[in-house]
């Protein structure tokens, strides 16, 4: 850890509070200046699902429209996650870095940009560029994900950080309201995509109005008295009284870290967390987006001859039945755990999914709206536990690092998932994969560790405490915060 940060040498020590981060965070309380936080934050992933949603239906809209080969549509799919895997392997280093405001902002404009370019394209070719570079903004949206985790104390941090997911519910559910509305109603696409931009700018604005940098990340580059300001700004906001809180003698314990690099994530010491967060992610990623694309082409109505291109309002009830699953984990993952939800959310997802492929136009169409609810909640609900474990389980040093790591496996999993929904592979196959997908997810979940109650980057301490059969370790562990 090293000393102390110098400031206020010159008082006795006696006299002087040194504090960790982990207390400081703690101070702040919980209030208006996580809220706006949350907002900013939540704003970012708004901006990501509505670039994916937009994806589902605009590449099948242009496909008709401009007669191209239905098998490019797969390619023009997955240039945004390829797009995103490369941006999140680039900007999530840059969050360890440059700190994470500064990417925050990076990735909005990004999006903000050529999500604008995506209204001007005038051939199937254009999509492909101008669908990377989007998707490589959106790989940097991990980072404000951390941001958030890291104004957080740790008994509120896990039901709190959920509520970003109902963000990215809102954002689902907003594109098939302005697909009618544009796509139907007033017959243009272009509009259809520009307004779905709107987001990203709003994400740009609240992030540079209302997120300051992170105070670990501060403390993590030796940055103290700066981390301190911010900490009493925010306690401010909160309504606490800085001066108590933090009177002008305060000291942060210094936390110096060295910038953690890709290779730092295979040391022995996270080798194996790595690895198994790779493969959630991976798994996670294909069977949560290839789930969104299934149900577009489910009631993708266009070739049939009926008078709309979609059946909007199955797909903005299936997207609305993710504030089932987001509020499930919330109930869930302080009950029974972290892990206990995302395994049975895994199931459930797989299962309901798999009967949606099954079923036919013979079928009533509630049914097959109630099996894409059922999916789309359980997977919401796993994507929750997914995104908090994580950041639950990386200490500050390597987060944004290693979140962007996951999240590029993800993406990388998801460019595979638009040739599985393929028209030319049947729905009954497109299910079967998609379940034996659920279902490696959820093996490889039950691996982890559980993080309830537990600091943030201090369960892989407390497990090495355990394995080596430490007992005073694990019990001086237990008298500094690692539990809440």
């Amino acid at each position: 850890m090293g000393k102390p940060a110098t400031a206020n040498d010159d008082l006795p020590s006696e006299f002087q509070q040194v504090i960790t981060i982990d207390e400081a965070v703690d101070k702040i309380g919980l209030g208006k200046f996580q809220h706006k936080v949350l907002f900013a934050t939540g704003t970012c992933f708004m901006a990501d699902s509505v670039q994916v949603m937009l994806l589902s239906i605009l590449t099948r809209k242009l496909q008709r429209e401009w007669e191209f080969e239905e098998s490019l549509t797969s390619y023009i799919a997955s240039c945004l996650f390829a797009g995103a895997t490369v941006g999140t392997l680039i900007l999530g280093p840059l969050g360890d870095r440059w700190g994470r405001k500064p990417v925050l902002c990076l990735a909005a404009v990004i999006i903000s940009i050529f999500g604008f370019v995506t209204a001007l394209c005038n051939h199937y070719l254009a999509l492909f560029p101008t669908f990377f570079c989007v998707g490589f903004g959106v790989g940097g949206l991990t980072v404000p994900f951390d941001i958030l985790a890291e104004f957080l104390d740790t008994e509120s941090r896990g039901t709190y950080l959920l509520l970003i997911k109902y963000f990215w519910t809102i954002g689902s559910m907003i594109v098939p309201v302005l697909g009618y509305l544009t796509i139907e109603l007033a017959g243009s696409w272009r509009l259809f995509a520009a307004l779905c931009t709107l987001p990203c700018l709003l994400s740009l604005i609240t992030g540079i109005l209302f997120v300051p940098e992170s105070p670990r990340w501060l403390v993590s580059k030796g940055k103290n008295e700066k981390a301190l300001v911010i900490l009493r700004d925010a306690a401010k906001d909160n309504g606490v009284d800085a001066d108590i809180a933090f009177p002008l003698n305060t000291v942060i314990a210094d936390e110096k870290m060295e910038e953690a690099t890709f290779a730092d994530l295979l040391s022995p010491r996270w080798r194996k967390l790595m690895l198994t967060l790779a493969v959630i992610w991976a798994t996670y990623c294909f069977a949560f987006y290839g789930s969104i694309l299934t149900i577009t082409r489910v009631f993708d109505t266009g070739e049939d001859g009926a008078d709309e291109d979609f059946d909007y309002s199955a797909i903005f009830l299936s997207s609305a039945a993710e504030l089932i699953g987001t509020t499930l984990a919330i109930r869930l993952i302080d009950t029974i755990g972290r892990i206990k939800t995302l395994v049975g959310s895994c199931i459930i997802g797989g299962i309901g999914i798999f009967a949606l492929c099954l079923t036919d136009e013979k079928v009533a169409r509630w049914v097959q709206i109630c099996c894409a609810l059922v999916a789309r909640a359980a997977q919401m609900s796993m994507a929750c536990v997914a995104w908090i474990s994580t950041a639950e389980l990386l200490s500050t040093e390597i987060l944004s690092t290693g979140h962007s790591a996951v999240n590029a496996c993800a993406r990388f999993g998801a460019v595979f998932c638009p040739f599985l929904v393929d028209g030319n592979n049947s729905l009954a196959f497109v299910g079967t994969v998609l379940l034996i997908v659920h279902l490696i997810t959820a093996i490889s979940g039950s691996t982890l560790l559980e993080t309830k109650g537990i600091a943030m980057g201090k369960a892989i301490l407390l497990e090495e405490a355990r394995s080596q059969d430490n007992a005073e370790d694990y019990h001086k562990m237990e008298g500094t915060g690692a539990f809440a």
